[in-house]
């Protein structure tokens, strides 16, 4: 039971995505998705001979949204074709991607923002991460205007040394 838990927990977000495409009644998607997964629960026995999961799970969300489809033309905006899945997957391939070079780029922007010293750390936080003003942050750290404008280009400083060590793919 955990194992399916874990299975439903990892594509739930990405069948939800992939339906959101053809589906416009969101409730109704929900309970397509519940279905795929409900019948998958019932006849667990045959996923012995399932050899890719995750593309099982797509087919039979993509049969079940045509299912309704037919049953009521106001739940599915188009019937899904072979090739608007292929089209769909080479977008999913794409953003997949995408995600994970912006993670990639997060965890190095991460790892200099780590070598910062803690005031830098602060007054990058307050002023990007929390969008405050230069008055703002004068009154949370306590330091005149001019000092906090000194330690924000310290720190900008700091964060390109490190940028200028690393190679980073764009």
């Amino acid at each position: 039971m955990e194992d399916f838990s874990k299975l439903y927990d990892k594509h739930i977000d990405g069948l939800f995505a992939f339906g959101s495409r053809f589906m416009t009644d969101r409730e109704a998607l929900k309970d397509c998705i519940q279905d795929v997964f409900v019948k998958l629960y019932t006849r667990k026995e045959g996923l012995s001979t399932i050899s890719n999961i995750e593309s099982y799970l797509y087919i039979s969300l993509r049969n079940r949204i045509n299912d309704e489809f037919r049953r009521s033309t106001k739940i599915c905006d188009s019937e899904i074709t072979d090739a608007s899945m292929q089209v769909i997957a080479e977008n999913d391939e794409y953003n997949r991607e995408q995600m994970e070079h912006r993670q990639s780029l997060s965890d190095i922007v991460q790892e200099f923002f780590v070598k910062l010293s803690p005031r830098q750390r602060q007054i990058i936080n307050l002023y990007y991460i929390e969008h405050r003003k230069y008055e703002d942050i004068c009154r949370i750290m306590g330091i005149n205007y001019q000092s906090v404008r000194n330690l924000m280009h310290r720190s900008i400083c700091r964060l390109r040394e490190y940028a200028g060590q690393v190679q980073i793919a764009v």
